[in-house]
């Protein structure tokens, strides 16, 4: 693949790629841009084993998905639970707009987040990200029920 390529369908995936990944970090900005910036580095090194017949979005969500897990286990840090945080003054309401959303999606297997994050916020196919987790669609389907299920609860739960 040439470097023109790869730039070109890097900026098509950018936006995508930076979405899922600050889901993944619980809205956690910088860690999910640094995991962004590893996973395209990590991508243009493997360039040459990309094989044109696949879609490139299905390849660096891989890449993407194994950055984020690499980096759970090199630091494995507790998350900090978001509802027990207090925002800092001269924030924008909007910097919190989704936090009882992110706090849901913590509290998931991480297969489970994986999963529904692909298929709602990436618009994946059960196919797709059976590719991406290294699955199989039946047990795509079965994450992405039970993560809906699991997922429907916790934010009730939020709401009482």
């Amino acid at each position: 693949m040439t470097r023109e390529r790869f730039v070109e369908l890097v900026q098509i995936e950018q936006d995508s790629l930076r979405r899922f990944l600050l889901a993944l970090c619980e809205g956690d900005q910088a860690l999910a841009d640094d995991l962004a910036q590893e996973t395209l580095v990590k991508a243009w090194l493997a360039s040459d084993r990309y094989v044109e017949r696949f879609k490139f979005s299905t390849w660096i969500f891989k890449i993407a998905r194994n950055t984020f897990l690499d980096y759970q286990k090199r630091f494995d840090r507790p998350s900090e639970p978001i509802d027990e945080t207090l925002p800092s003054p001269g924030k924008s309401d909007d910097a919190y707009k989704y936090d009882d959303l992110y706090h849901a999606l913590s509290q998931l297997v991480e297969k489970q987040r994986t999963v529904i994050l692909l298929y709602y916020m990436q618009g994946y196919s059960v196919n797709e990200i059976a590719q991406i987790i290294d699955s199989n669609p039946v047990a795509v389907r079965q994450y992405l029920s039970r993560g809906r299920k699991q997922l429907r609860k916790l934010l009730e739960d939020e709401k009482r």
